[in-house]
């Protein structure tokens, strides 16, 4: 089951479409569908968890927290709208399209990506370039 939750002023739309295709990435990567919360929230509460929960005194658009089972993916991933817009605007691309990116990023962590080495990164992109081609609302 794919949920969203709102922390901050914000709506999503098209969430059917949303959780079906997320669904049908977790799918395509050989693992099973379990329970995933979005958290969507502002850049205050997204840089507390980050300094309460991960030590690190920064901004950040995401933070995930993975407790998959076997092949089963389950877990948390908290979303500040103020770093998408902002990063959306820097990346000079549409805020629904960056947030798209930043609400796939977190699924393709919990299906085994990491982006800590420059190969690493360059496979994330690609991986997220793949799934939102695959987005129909894209």
């Amino acid at each position: 089951m794919i949920e969203f939750n709102f922390e901050t002023d914000f709506e999503l739309n098209n969430v059917a479409e949303l959780q079906k295709w997320i669904s049908e990435i977790i799918i395509s990567e050989g693992y099973e569908v379990g329970e995933v919360l979005y958290v969507f929230c502002d850049d205050e509460y997204l840089y507390k968890l980050n300094v309460e929960f991960l030590n690190h005194d920064t901004l950040t658009d995401i933070i995930s927290f993975d407790y998959k089972v076997g092949k089963q993916v389950n877990g948390e991933i908290y979303i500040s709208i103020e770093r998408v817009a902002e990063n959306a605007n820097d990346f000079k691309t549409n805020f629904e399209d960056e947030l798209h990116r930043v609400m796939i990023h977190g699924i393709l962590h919990f299906c085994g990506y990491t982006d800590k080495s420059d190969s690493e990164e360059n496979a994330m992109r690609e991986k997220e370039d793949e799934s939102l081609d695959r987005l129909s609302i894209h």
